[in-house]
């Protein structure tokens, strides 16, 4: 079994990039299912993010696994797969382990330390459960990212006052403004980084935190959390020239506020300044509404020096998770090469066994009517021969379970006593 990854991030391709490749979680099932149906595939799981999306796979085929997961890759978001060739990353083998267990950590986010990212792992590891997509080999590697992601956080400080993308945003207007009190804010969307914004916002003492959302229960729940006022979502256009800072985050595939929209907008402000963060992937604020005067628009991407200042000074954490993770892959390695190695030692038991009992069934007639301590006796002395001829290569099997070219040991034994492709 092969494990082999590839994808995209913040570091290999921008927002536009990024928006284009990020799958709506209501089609990542549908998604992970044709993953599934690929030729060579066991197993397969699909993480999209605002910055990433990724797609991890365990396959028994020999063949060019990057390529075919490229060509998946750009089928499924119907872009060219020449254009996205140049922006992909792929990881085969041990680099796929570390480059999972680095990510569940939060240490290849653009927040370093950052938790969201864990729960995002988790949801699409609950997403390819339920398509069946997960059941062996890729399972164990998913599982242990979780357990080294907790490890991390428990024996170093790399989450402790980690700088979310959210706080980047707030801190960014509150220097545009010099000051957010007594400021008007809107939240349209009601997720988990609107939450986050909302909690830095009403720590700089905003006047008012409005929310608006798709779904009235969602508004309603963010509201009642900041006592914040309600807009109602299929009309929160007019009430945005009251507002000094919109924070967009919507789960929604296209523009949700266009500049002809904001140019209306800004005009009833009489040309005050107006501050808008899009923070969500695909952008939910059409980029042209940057043109405007007295109208500033960052993105996600837009927020990488606030990142960056954080990082700087997390290196030192950074490092021992980076050893954690270094420990945690070789662990990892050497129970997956166990795991491999345990059907063929069975099958090679079972297989000697077969043959001296075919042997002993040959010459049975031969031997007369037997005594059960004589049966008993033949029975230890086979059971001895299939131990002893067993032994060398089962302990030499364990062995090499440790080590990086193990597999070449399996496939010299398969041949020299004929197993079957098990494992």
């Amino acid at each position: 079994m092969k494990l082999a990854l590839t994808g995209l991030n913040h570091n290999t391709a921008p927002v536009e990039v990024r928006e284009r490749l990020a799958f709506q979680a209501d089609r990542l099932p549908g998604a992970v299912a044709a993953l599934r149906e690929m030729p060579g595939v066991q197993e397969g799981v699909i993480l999209s993010t605002c910055n990433r999306v990724e797609i991890a796979v365990a396959t028994d085929d020999n063949g060019d696994v990057t390529a075919a997961l490229a060509h998946f890759l750009a089928g499924a978001r119907e872009v060219d797969p020449h254009w996205l060739r140049q922006y992909l990353y792929h990881h085969e083998e041990k680099d796929a382990i570390r480059h999972l267990f680095r990510v569940a950590a939060s240490l290849d986010s653009m927040v370093l330390g950052e938790p969201q990212i864990l729960g995002q792992l988790k949801d699409a590891y609950e997403v390819a459960k339920s398509q069946g997509a997960l059941a062996g080999f890729l399972d164990v590697v998913m599982t242990r990212a979780f357990g080294v992601a907790k490890r991390v956080r428990t024996e170093t400080e790399i989450g402790q006052n980690a700088v979310s993308i959210s706080f980047a945003a707030v801190e960014l207007a509150r220097q545009i403004f010099g000051s957010l009190r007594g400021k008007k804010v809107i939240l349209i969307g009601a997720g988990k980084m609107s939450e986050l914004a909302a909690r830095h916002l009403e720590r700089q003492g905003v006047a008012e935190i409005a929310v608006t959302n798709r779904s009235p229960e969602r508004a309603r729940a963010m509201a009642e959390l900041f006592r914040g006022r309600i807009i109602d979502y299929p009309n929160f256009a007019q009430s945005l020239p009251e507002m000094d800072v919109v924070i967009a985050s919507t789960g929604a595939p296209h523009s949700i506020l266009t500049r002809d929209q904001m140019k209306q907008v800004i005009g009833a402000r009489r040309n005050r300044p107006m501050f808008l963060i899009d923070i969500a992937v695909p952008r939910n604020i059409e980029p042209a509404v940057n043109q405007l005067d007295n109208v500033f628009l960052y993105d996600i991407d837009d927020l990488r020096t606030a990142v960056e200042e954080n990082r700087k000074g997390r290196e030192h954490e950074a490092q021992a998770a980076e050893r954690i993770v270094a420990d945690e892959v070789e662990r990892t390695l050497t129970r997956l090469r166990a795991r491999e190695m345990a059907p063929v030692i069975v099958t090679l038991q079972q297989q000697l066994e077969t043959v001296c009992q075919g042997e002993f069934e040959r010459i049975r007639g031969k031997l007369g009517e037997l005594t059960p301590q004589q049966q008993e006796a033949l029975d230890a002395m086979l059971r001895g021969i299939v131990n002893k001829v067993a032994h060398a290569p089962i302990a030499e099997l364990r062995k090499q379970a440790s080590e990086p070219g193990g597999h070449q040991t399996v496939d010299v034994i398969r041949r020299v006593f004929r197993i079957d492709n098990v494992g």
